[in-house]
């Protein structure tokens, strides 16, 4: 900062994000989410609450579902990014898409990226998980259309793709 402003002025940060470095300009202050969306113009996750509370922004970070609008930039400079446009090759982002779209387990869209990256990482832990373990990874992710319902079955159903295909954990 200067002697005359009060705005951090920006810096360099590299990040890996989807598998490929990029070096960025971030005040201290910039959330990943701004980053990933503004910068990136990786939009897939999306500006919900701003506060952590609906999962529209989740992404994974390390291999765990994090919220970008809670993340700084910053503090992710050492960890591998994945948003949901960096996981179309992968089979059990592959599976879930396919699910949803047979279960009809979604209608704005809206809060679908991050759903899909937070049951994705459910996938990896619990190959075939029961509808309460899909409730439990999902209960930060928050939907105002569906019940839910549609949502655990395609995961459920997913995982039995994956399993019947022979994808393990």
């Amino acid at each position: 900062m200067n002697a005359f402003s009060t705005t951090p002025i920006a810096d360099r940060v590299c990040l890996q994000v989807n598998g490929e470095p990029a070096e960025i300009g971030a005040r201290l202050h910039d959330t990943l989410l701004t980053v990933l969306r503004d910068q990136l113009l990786l939009t897939a996750a999306k500006r919900g609450c701003n506060q952590g509370v609906c999962g529209a922004c989740t992404v994974s970070v390390d291999g765990v579902p994090m919220r970008a609008c809670l993340s700084l930039a910053h503090n992710c400079e050492s960890s591998d990014i994945l948003t949901l446009e960096g996981l179309q090759e992968d089979a059990r982002m592959q599976a879930l898409q396919h699910a949803f779209a047979e279960a009809g387990a979604f209608q704005c869209g809206f809060c679908t990226a991050g759903m899909l990256v937070s049951a994705r990482a459910l996938l990896e832990r619990v190959p075939e998980p029961v509808e309460a373990d899909v409730r439990a990874a999902l209960s930060g992710n928050l939907c105002r259309c569906t019940g839910y319902v549609k949502i655990a079955a395609a995961v459920q159903a997913a995982g039995r793709a994956l399993a019947a295909k022979g994808v393990d954990a």
